[in-house]
Parts: C-alpha cells; sequence; structure tokens
C-alpha cells in the first residue's frame, strides 16, 4: 500500500513541471481548479482500488487456507483408513513413528499419530517422547467431538505458525486414536504475497493511469475557466476591450459567450456612467452655488469649489471631516443638524460675518437609511447688493423730482396769488417754470439713457461742438439750486478753446451729475467753480 502511495505520489509531480514545493503547503494546491477536480477524483481510485487489493489479497487468503484445509482433511482421512485396522492403539507410544516418517515423506508435511487418552504414538518431525499429552489440542478435541478438527496456531514444537487437521480413527465401539496432518502456514503466506504484489502492481499501474487521465481532464476544464480569470483581471485593470475566444460548445463554451456579451454590456455601462461622471463634475465644478453632501454620520463626501470658496476651506482638506469643522458657522451647523434630525428640508438666509457675504443655506435629506444630507450654499451677495442700489437710486430720484416739483409748485402758487398782474414778473416766474420742467425732462432722459446704456443699446453720437456749448446749459440750469443751497456758482470757459469732436448730450450728462453732486455736498457759503482749460500733452 506505500508502494501505491508512493507511485501516486511520482506521477502527480511528474504531471505538472510547474508544481510547486510541498512546503509551500497544502492550501496552494487546493486553490487550483485542476487539483480541485483531479485530486478527489484520484483520491477515489486510490481508495477503490486499495480496497479491491486488500479485498482480493484476503479473499486469495481464505481461498489459499481453505484449499489448505481440505487437502489436509483428505489426507488425514486417507491416513486414518489406511492405519484403522492396526491394533497397537493401545500402546504407549513409539509404535507409528516409523509409520508417520513414511506418510510424511509421501506427502511433505508433518504427520502424527495420537491415541485415545492423548499420547502422542508418533510424529514425523519431533520426538515424540518429549512431546506433552495432545488431548487438549483444538483439533483433537474438534476431532473427538465431530470426527474431524481444525486448528491453525502457533507450534511450540515447530516454532513457527502452522494449520492441523486431526480425524478420529476407530471402529464401531469407539475412538481408537487420531491421525493428524500439519503443514506451515508460511508456505500459504508466501504466495499469498506473491499474489498480492502482482495485484499491488497491477492496482499501481491501474492508478498512474487513472492519475494521468484525472490530471489531462482537469486540465482540460480548468484552462478556459484560467483563461477566463486572466481576461476578467485584465478588465479589472482597465482593459475592457478584452475578450475570450469560446473553444467549446458545453457549458464553459455558453459560460464564455455569455461572459463576453457581459464585457460589452459592461462597458457600455461604464462609458455611460464616465460620461455622465464627467458631466457632473463639470456641473459641480463650475456652478456657482456651493454643494455639499454629508454621510450618515455627518462626515463630508463632496464638496464643489464653490462651496470651498464659500466657506473659506480647502476643498482637499474638507473631505472626511465633519461638517462642523467644514462650515465653523453656528446658523448653517444648525441648520444641517434640523435636516439631519428631523428628515426635512430646510432653509435660511445667512449672513457670513465674514467677506461680507449673504448666504441663503437649503438642506436636503438625501435618504431614509443612510441620512445623508445635500447642502446648497446660494451667493446672494451681488443680489442684494443690487437690490440695495435700486433702493438706494429710487430714494435718490424720489429726492431730485421732489425738488423740481416744489419749486413748480410754489411758482404755480405765486402766480395764482397775483403775479400774473406784473407781466415782467410772471414771464420770469414762467422761465423759471421753463427751466424746471427741462430738468424734469433732463431726468427724464437721464432714466431713458440708464436704461438703454444697461441693455446694450445707447448709440454715441458725435459732432464738432465747442466747450462752452456743452458746460454752460448745465450750468446754468442748475444756478438756481446753488442760489437756493447758499452756493456761488461761477463759471470761466474762454471761448477762444478749440471745437470738440463729441457726444454733446452725454457731456451734458456728465457735467450735469458733477455739479449737481457739487452742490449736494458742498456747505452752505461755499463757492463753486467751473472752468476748463487746453491741455498741454509733451510727448
Amino acid at each position: 500500500m506505500a508502494g501505491l502511495v508512493a507511485l501516486l505520489s511520482i506521477a502527480v509531480v511528474t504531471a505538472d513541471p510547474q508544481a510547486r514545493p510541498v512546503t509551500e503547503g497544502i492550501g496552494v494546491v487546493f486553490r487550483s481548479l485542476r487539483w480541485r477536480i483531479a485530486i478527489p477524483y484520484l483520491i477515489l481510485i486510490l481508495l477503490a482500488m486499495g480496497g479491491m487489493a486488500v479485498y482480493l489479497s484476503d479473499l486469495i487468503r481464505q481461498s489459499y487456507l481453505e484449499d489448505l484445509q481440505g487437502k489436509l482433511t483428505a489426507e488425514a482421512q486417507l491416513i486414518g483408513d489406511a492405519v484403522q485396522s492396526i491394533p497397537e492403539w493401545e500402546a504407549t507410544g513409539g509404535r507409528f513413528d516409523g509409520l508417520a516418517q513414511h506418510y510424511a515423506d509421501l506427502l511433505s508435511a508433518r504427520v502424527t499419530f495420537i491415541n485415545a487418552a492423548g499420547q502422542v504414538l508418533g510424529d514425523s518431525h519431533a520426538d515424540w517422547m518429549q512431546m506433552d499429552n495432545h488431548l487438549r489440542r483444538p483439533e483433537v478435541q474438534e476431532a473427538l467431538a465431530s470426527g474431524r478438527g481444525t486448528s491453525t496456531r502457533f507450534s511450540e514444537t515447530m516454532g513457527y505458525r502452522m494449520m492441523y487437521v486431526a480425524v478420529s480413527v476407530g471402529g464401531g465401539d469407539g475412538i481408537d486414536g487420531f491421525a493428524r496432518v500439519a503443514l506451515p502456514v508460511s508456505q500459504v503466506e508466501a504466495r499469498v504475497a506473491q499474489l498480492r504484489r502482482v495485484i499491488l502492481l497491477v492496482a499501481a499501474l491501474v492508478v498512474f493511469g487513472a492519475a494521468i487521465l484525472a490530471i489531462l481532464i482537469a486540465e482540460r476544464i480548468a484552462r478556459p475557466v484560467r483563461d477566463l480569470t486572466d481576461v476578467v483581471h485584465r478588465m479589472t485593470d482597465g482593459d475592457l476591450s478584452a475578450r475570450l475566444l469560446p473553444t467549446t460548445h458545453d457549458e464553459i463554451g455558453e459560460l464564455t459567450r455569455s461572459f463576453n456579451q457581459m464585457a460589452v454590456h459592461l462597458r457600455e455601462t461604464i462609458n455611460s456612467l464616465t460620461e455622465q461622471q464627467h458631466q457632473l463634475s463639470a456641473v459641480m465644478n463650475n456652478m456657482a452655488d456651493g454643494v455639499l453632501i454629508t454621510d450618515d454620520q455627518g462626515l463630508v463626501e463632496l464638496i464643489n469649489p464653490a462651496a470651498a470658496q464659500l466657506l473659506g476651506i480647502v476643498r482637499q482638506e474638507a473631505l472626511g471631516r465633519s461638517f462642523a469643522q467644514v462650515a465653523r458657522d453656528h446658523r448653517i451647523i444648525d441648520l444641517w443638524r434640523r435636516c439631519h434630525d428631523e428628515r426635512a428640508e430646510q432653509v435660511e438666509p445667512i449672513e457670513m460675518d465674514r467677506q461680507d457675504t449673504f448666504l441663503q443655506v437649503i438642506a436636503t435629506p438625501l435618504g431614509e437609511a443612510d441620512r445623508a444630507c445635500l447642502i446648497i450654499l446660494q451667493n446672494l451677495t451681488r443680489v442684494r447688493r443690487l437690490e440695495t442700489v435700486r433702493r438706494d437710486f429710487i430714494s435718490n430720484i424720489s429726492h431730485e423730482l421732489r425738488t423740481p416739483m416744489a419749486a413748480l409748485k410754489a411758482l404755480v402758487d405765486t402766480l395764482r396769488d397775483g403775479a400774473l398782474q406784473d407781466p415782467p414778473a410772471a414771464r420770469r416766474f414762467l422761465d423759471r417754470m421753463d427751466m424746471e420742467v427741462d430738468a424734469l425732462t433732463q431726468m427724464v432722459q437721464e432714466l431713458l439713457q440708464l436704461s438703454r446704456i444697461e441693455s446694450g443699446r445707447a448709440p454715441i453720437r458725435l459732432e464738432r461742438v465747442s466747450v462752452a456749448e456743452m458746460v454752460m446749459p448745465p450750468v446754468e440750469r442748475l444756478r438756481p439750486q446753488a442760489e437756493r443751497a447758499g452756493l456761488v456758482l461761477s463759471v470761466d470757459v474762454p471761448f477762444s478753446l478749440p471745437f470738440l469732436l463729441a457726444d454733446t448730450d452725454r457731456i451734458q450728462q456728465v457735467v450735469t451729475n458733477v455739479v449737481h453732486n457739487a452742490i449736494k455736498f458742498t456747505p452752505p457759503g461755499g463757492r463753486i467753480e467751473v472752468s476748463a482749460s487746453r491741455l498741454r500733452v509733451t510727448r
């Protein structure tokens, strides 16, 4: 059996020249599909052949022993029949010694004669005088009871195991004695051992052939799986174009074709997801609103550049940190906590203490299971500034309109109270009213002009004009306002200045704004001077 195991080990090692050393462990071998298929098959064949060899050896040994027993029984029976008529069975011994030797030479076996009392009368291989009483021998007891007895035991006289067959000898009046024939069991064991070696050799050859066949079959099954594994590794490394050509029409071939179809769908899906991810990343990185996503533990999983800029933190440093460390504002943190706990959308405008920033923070739950949250930071600073400018503009324009309207109201009341009866004064009042109407008209035109400028539809009309024509009308229109404010408004514009190529309405609007601001912010009793001169530029 040991030789069969050794032969199997040699077969396994020989069949796989790339087999790893045994010291690397049996676990490495069993991680291979080829050996996981081949080794159980080999073990099954080995156990079957080993069991068959043992069974056949025992069967042959038992058959040999039964044949030997039958042979010894027949020989003992012949000897008993031959000596049955000899009258000396009652002698004390030695009477049958020569006869025992004679039959031993004929049969090549040990022959012993025993009387009815158990005393040895003769033996072919030992001195009968030194032999004990044999009445208690198993074969003699069995022959005494049934006429024939068999026993296989160790012989104290010969010093080795022997098979004994004893038959009773006697007439009709009773048993006269016993004739016993014996042979060494070693002869049977030698023959059985020879046959066992033949059986083991045949079993070893069968196991060797089965091992080669098992390895070949296992390799044929494992090779497509190994190739498929290599393709999977290539796809894992990023080569989505890797494919495997089906070589069979069995289950492995069907698996290969299904895998190729799956690889095609997987590549299409990954390409689609990659494109969507790039689009989403582009949107996230370029959108003006800040976006953050937190997990169920409150750690920041995603943050776009706008959110990092609004919160004043480096984007890479924010990932993996708690939302409280990233936001650093108790109002935003409280808003996120309410969304996290109540699982409801929270919206709140927040004016940041730093950077003069006004934000609208929207916290939205992403799911009920993981309790993640989406936080959107909308920067409304510019909108708020525009709203402030709009309010200031309305306030300023209301103030500007109130002054000429009040002047017109006063002039109308003065004319109604009797100034119409004084023609020079009435004409002067009408001139003043005309100037105030012109001022109102100018404001309306400025508003229209401002609307055109903001819409990009304000054309520039260039014409040849003098400096006095551009400066004097707006100054004279604002002179009454300066006088009412207790200011002295003087103009120094020489007529010798050269003509300019300019848009008269735009320049007059600029002069009006500058002089009006001077009147507004100059304290009473002050002096405002408007002058123009030629600027000499040296190159």
